[in-house]
């Protein structure tokens, strides 16, 4: 049976904790481009890491099955 290949942009983009659980940025993590218009709040909110929802796991874990491998 033939490996899988890893999604690479998808391997960049997460990584795992201690505990086996997939953590993310969020979308507008840079979040450079025209900040005027956006709140101090809004800004500071999207430089936080947070947790793949539990729904998205299994499809992630297909793009990129050797970076969570064993966990």
């Amino acid at each position: 049976m033939p490996k899988i290949r890893t999604r690479k942009a998808v391997a960049k983009r997460l990584r795992v904790t201690g505990s086996g659980q997939i953590k993310r940025m969020r979308q507008f993590s840079g979040c450079h481009h025209i900040r005027e218009k956006k709140s101090p709040k809004r800004t500071r909110k999207f430089r936080k890491i947070v947790l793949v929802h539990p729904s998205d796991v299994k499809r992630l874990r297909q793009l990129a099955p050797y970076v969570f491998r064993g966990r």
